[in-house]
């Protein structure tokens, strides 16, 4: 019988990039930013909101061009918690990160939760954004979303 070995080599990459998010989303990181609002967009052809907002149906290739305004509340539909830290994490372990719909969308983004212990969660737990005091355009401008009173 033929021996085979296996060595594993820990490694990390890091590849510096710039992201261009280009004349649509723009505008999406642009309202976040100045003004606290989530927009998303809405199908002609399906009349489904989508969220996180881009430029074509993924069910229907329609071009997307109608916004719509998003609440800043939504409904926890799924979660996981990560109970170990890595630098590239945005918060301290534990870290709950979880599959948002958010009011008035038909789809589901998936971002932080925090104030709130990870026991406490569970599908259908309402939840509302906590924003950034210092925004500069990304989807981190929304610090997390934690649980409604």
């Amino acid at each position: 019988m033929k021996e085979e070995w296996c060595y594993q080599v820990q490694g990390k990459l890091e590849i510096p990039y710039r992201y261009f998010a280009g004349e649509f989303l723009s505008r999406f990181f642009v309202e976040l930013r100045d003004n606290k609002k989530i927009l998303g967009v809405r199908c002609p052809q399906c009349a489904k909101v989508l969220f996180p907002p881009r430029s074509v149906c993924g069910r229907c290739l329609s071009s997307l061009k109608e916004w719509v305004e998003l609440g800043k509340t939504g409904t926890l539909q799924s979660f996981t918690v990560i109970r170990y830290s890595e630098p590239t994490h945005p918060l301290p372990a534990p870290l709950a990160i979880g599959l948002i719909k958010l009011d008035g969308a038909d789809t589901n983004m998936l971002h932080l939760i925090g104030e709130t212990e990870s026991s406490t969660l569970k599908a259908g737990l309402r939840l509302r954004a906590v924003f950034k005091e210092e925004r500069e355009g990304s989807i981190l401008d929304i610090l997390y979303f934690k649980p409604e009173p």
